[in-house]
C-alpha cells in the first residue's frame, strides 16, 4: 500500500471519504481539505452508465462554465491571412497558419486549445498523430471549426470546455480552482453535471450516472450525491 502524505492524512481527518454529501457541501468541503502550497485545481469524476465502445453510447460535448475554468487558456488559431486580425483581437494567443502547421509537425503543441475554419481542416488531416493524442484536434461539434473565429477565441477564454467519457465510462474535468468560492465550484459542477443529463444516450437504460466524485489536484476525493442528478 502506498504510503500516505502528512496532508492526506490531515484531509482524511477532516471527513470520512466513505460518506455521501450534497454538491453544496462538497463543493465548501474540498477547499477545506486542499492545503497544497499552490492554486489547485478542482477536478470533477462522473462515472456513467455507458458502454463508450459502442457510437450510439459515446457522450461527447461542450459546456460554458459559469464562472470559467480560473485557468489561462492558451489558444492557437490557425486561420488565413483576412481572419487574422479578428483572432488576435479576440485574444487568441498565436495566430497564424503555415508556419504554426510547420511548427506542430515538429512536435509543437504548447497550447490547449486549437481554432480553425472549415477551409483549413485539411492540412491538419496529415497532423491527426500528433494532434488527436494530445485532444487538441478541432472539431465542429465542440465549436472548434467555424468561420466565426472571434466567437470561438473569445468562448474558450471565457470557461467553454470540451469533454468525452473515456474508455471506462469516466467524464473528467476541470472546473475550476481551490481558490473559487464554494458557491463558484457548485455552480460549475451543477452545470457540467446538467450538461452531462442532457446528452444521455436514448438506448441507456436505468440509472445514467453512477458516481460523481469531486477532488483537487492532491486531495482525496469527496463523494456526490448522485440521487439529483441521476435518471431513470
Amino acid at each position: 500500500m502506498a504510503k500516505q502524505t502528512k496532508n492526506r492524512k490531515e484531509a482524511l481527518n477532516k471527513y470520512n471519504n466513505q460518506d455521501v454529501f450534497t454538491l453544496k457541501d462538497a463543493s465548501s468541503l474540498i477547499k477545506d481539505i486542499s492545503n497544497a502550497s499552490f492554486d489547485e485545481s478542482v477536478e470533477l469524476a462522473v462515472r456513467l452508465n455507458v458502454d463508450p465502445r459502442k457510437a450510439n453510447q459515446m457522450v461527447r460535448g461542450v459546456v460554458s462554465l459559469p464562472h470559467g475554468t480560473g485557468k489561462e487558456t492558451k489558444v492557437l488559431a490557425l486561420v488565413t491571412p483576412d481572419k487574422e486580425e479578428e483572432a488576435k483581437s479576440a485574444g487568441a494567443d498565436y495566430v497564424g497558419l503555415d508556419e504554426y502547421l510547420e511548427k506542430i509537425k515538429g512536435g509543437w503543441t504548447d497550447v490547449d486549445v486549437i481554432v480553425t475554419m472549415p477551409s483549413v481542416m485539411g492540412k491538419l488531416g496529415p497532423l491527426g498523430r500528433v494532434l488527436g493524442p494530445r485532444g487538441l484536434m478541432p472539431n465542429p461539434k465542440t465549436g472548434t471549426v467555424t468561420m466565426d473565429i472571434a466567437k470561438a477565441v473569445k468562448d474558450v477564454k471565457a470557461g467553454k470546455i470540451d469533454f468525452r467519457v473515456d474508455k471506462y465510462g469516466i467524464v473528467h474535468a476541470a472546473i475550476g480552482k481551490v481558490s473559487f468560492e464554494p458557491e463558484q465550484i457548485q455552480g460549475n459542477a451543477k452545470e457540467f453535471i446538467s450538461t452531462l443529463v442532457k446528452l444521455k444516450p436514448q438506448v441507456v437504460k436505468g440509472s445514467y450516472i453512477k458516481s460523481i466524485n469531486l477532488s483537487s489536484t492532491m486531495s482525496p476525493a469527496v463523494k456526490v450525491d448522485t440521487k439529483k442528478f441521476a435518471q431513470q
